[in-house]
Parts: C-alpha cells; sequence; structure tokens
C-alpha cells in the first residue's frame, strides 16, 4: 500500500464518519422541536431522542480523534486556531450531555423545562456551527501555515485575530449551517414518524416534516449553486497551489461517478421526504432519507478531497492550503490505522443490531408512564 493510496483510503473513511455524523444529527434536530411541543407530548420526544443521542455523540468524537489521527495538520490548525468556533460547538454537546443526565432526576430545582431549553441550544447550534465549520472547507479560512516548523516546537499555523469567529460572519457558511439544520429537523421528524406509536405526535410531526422539508429543499438547492459556482484550490503536479474558478464544477465533471452518488442521494432523500408526506401510514421514510444523507455528504467529501483539491483552503495565504496530501500522517502510521480501520463494519453491525432492538417495540405514552425513574430521560 503506498502512501497515495492510505491517504485516499482515509479521506475515504473520513468521508463516511462525516456522512454518518450528518444523518445523526436528527436527534439535534428533534430537540429544536421540543419547546413548541405540548407538555404531555414532550416526554415521548425526549425518551424517544433519547435512545440514540449518544451514538451522535460517539459519530463527533469518532469523527474528531480519526481526523487527528490521519490529517493531524487539518487537526492542529482548524481545532486550535478557530477554536472560539470549536469551543461554542463543544459547550454545546456538553450541556445536551448534562441535560439528559439530569432532566428527570430527584431534587431537579431548575425544572424539566430549564434541560429542555438547554437541548434546545445544543439542538439549534450544534447543526449550524458544524455546517458552518464543514461550509469554511469549502470556501476558505483565515490561516497561515508554515511547514517547516512541523518538526520544532514553534508555533506551525497562524489565524487572523478573530480565532473562528469569522467563519460565523460569512453569509455563505451561515448558508450552508441553516441548511444543515433545516436537514437535521426534517430526518428528526421522519425518525419520530417511525420511533413514536401515537396518532397526535404522528399529525404533528407530519405538519412539521412538510415545514422543515420545504425550507431545507430551498436552502439546499441555494448551497448546491453557490458550490458549484465558487472557486476552489488547485494543486498541480509541483505541488504549487493556485485558486481555480469552478473548480467543485469539474471535479463533478471529472469524476463523473461522484455525480452519480450525489443524484442518487437526492433521488432517495426527496423520495423519503415526499411518500411520507403523500402516504401517512408509511413510516420507513427515515431509512431513505437516512441512506441518501450519506450518500449526498460523502460525495460532497469526495469532490471537496479528491481530484488534487485542496479540502481547506487558505484565503491568506493559497499556498498554505491543506490537501489530503500535506496534511496526513506518515506512511506507518496510517498503514497501522488501516489495519485497525478493519473493524469498522463489525462496529457498524453493532450498531444497527443495537438500534433495531430498542426499536423492536415502537414509544408510546404507556411505556413512558410505566418506566421507573432511572429508565426515562
Amino acid at each position: 500500500m503506498t502512501h497515495e493510496f492510505l491517504q485516499n483510503y482515509w479521506w475515504l473513511i473520513m468521508s463516511v464518519l462525516g456522512a454518518l455524523l450528518v444523518f445523526m444529527l436528527f436527534v439535534q434536530g428533534g430537540q429544536s422541536m421540543l419547546i413548541g411541543t405540548k407538555s404531555k407530548k414532550r416526554p415521548l420526544l425526549v425518551n424517544s431522542l433519547g435512545r440514540k443521542w449518544e451514538l451522535t455523540y460517539t459519530t463527533l468524537v469518532t469523527f474528531g480523534g480519526a481526523f487527528f489521527a490521519s490529517f493531524p495538520l487539518f487537526y492542529s490548525t482548524s481545532f486550535g486556531g478557530a477554536y472560539w468556533l470549536w469551543i461554542l460547538i463543544l459547550f454545546s454537546f456538553v450541556i445536551q450531555a448534562i441535560a439528559y443526565e439530569y432532566r428527570t432526576k430527584h431534587g431537579n430545582v431548575y425544572g424539566t423545562r430549564f434541560y429542555d431549553t438547554l437541548l434546545l441550544i445544543n439542538g439549534v447550534v450544534g447543526p449550524v456551527l458544524l455546517g458552518v465549520a464543514v461550509a469554511g472547507m469549502f470556501f476558505g479560512v483565515d490561516f497561515t501555515v508554515e511547514k517547516g516548523k512541523i518538526l520544532d516546537a514553534s508555533i506551525i499555523s497562524q489565524w487572523g485575530s478573530r480565532h473562528g469567529l469569522e467563519a460565523i460572519m460569512s453569509w455563505k457558511n451561515l448558508l450552508f449551517g441553516f441548511m444543515v439544520f433545516f436537514l437535521s429537523r426534517t430526518i428528526a421528524s421522519l425518525y419520530f414518524i417511525n420511533n413514536i406509536d401515537d396518532a397526535e405526535v404522528q399529525k404533528s410531526q407530519h405538519k412539521q416534516l412538510s415545514f422543515n422539508a420545504g425550507i431545507f429543499v430551498v436552502l439546499f438547492l441555494a448551497v448546491v449553486a453557490v458550490i458549484l459556482t465558487s472557486p476552489g484550490v488547485e494543486i498541480n503536479a509541483k505541488g504549487f497551489a493556485k485558486w481555480v474558478n469552478y473548480k467543485y464544477l469539474h471535479n463533478f465533471l471529472d469524476m463523473w461517478w461522484v455525480l452519480m452518488v450525489l443524484l442518487l442521494g437526492v433521488v432517495m432523500v426527496l423520495f423519503g421526504i415526499g411518500k411520507s408526506l403523500l402516504n401517512k401510514e408509511w413510516k420507513c421514510g427515515i431509512w431513505w432519507a437516512g441512506t441518501g444523507t450519506v450518500l449526498v455528504v460523502m460525495s460532497l467529501f469526495w469532490v471537496l478531497g479528491y481530484n488534487n483539491t485542496a479540502y481547506y483552503p487558505s484565503k491568506l495565504d493559497v499556498q498554505s492550503s491543506l490537501t489530503i496530501r500535506n496534511s496526513s500522517s506518515s506512511h506507518f502510521t496510517l498503514t497501522a490505522m488501516s489495519y485497525v480501520s478493519l473493524l469498522v463494519p463489525f462496529v457498524v453491525a453493532y450498531i444497527a443490531w443495537v438500534w433495531r432492538k430498542m426499536d423492536l417495540t415502537k414509544l408510546t405514552d404507556k411505556e413512558i408512564k410505566q418506566a421507573g425513574d432511572d429508565e426515562i430521560y
């Protein structure tokens, strides 16, 4: 296995983990709906999400850890420089864990509504800012890298004075972030329809699905248009970087198979949404839309990192832009990690088995009322 093959392989692994994370953000999307839900039905939604929230958290940690091990220069540059952006993201996930842990515990002097508010904050901030962080990989961020300092104790990367806050102020990044947010709400409604056996919840979630899916489709089309018309950084055979107009459009045309995956994913998402709206008895939309989401996100990662493209462009110094070639771990490290990655299918199979076991019986009001204090959120 050559170093180049391993770099491509690990970018593929990162695309899979990133796609699974975006799908699992339906937990955050569901949390953003709690405050507007009738209080008597809120425990159903919270406990439905409570069965899955740790999977999202674990996927986020795994994604970050895998990026650190496979492409450490990106990890040190982004997490070490844009720290205000990442602190806000991580803080929102910390308060999520606190909320699920203490929401219904005895001696809760704050009341469940306080913890529902924490879940709401994570439900909005998490998807939006994660979308902003990913958008920066398409549209560029303000940093420079001095690769000659990698082997000494000096600071490798330098950022602008706002350290990630500038990414939140970019309209392109925010457009991407709110697209992810409404996607998470759309998949959350499909998840509730599939997971909760309650006529009132079913009716309200079909209304939510119609509203959120409509906004998501508009935002998705806008994001795709912006990406296809935006410049990207291309690396030539000598390692020289330059901005190229319509770079991502060229990537889709050069890698036709990536375009096919994108279109297949879009069709699956629209089918899952459309059939769920037209047939109120059909409850499998989550699997069609979820699988489609994974395919779309993977295709976006491929067009971002393959075909001699910088997946982290620098707007301050184009030569500092990061690629899967100049930011990866050594051949030895990637080789050792590749053997470990062979266990991933077994982990995915275990998660699928646990998910199926948890969802064999649909959640009802009766189950919530009969559950012990240690069994509910």
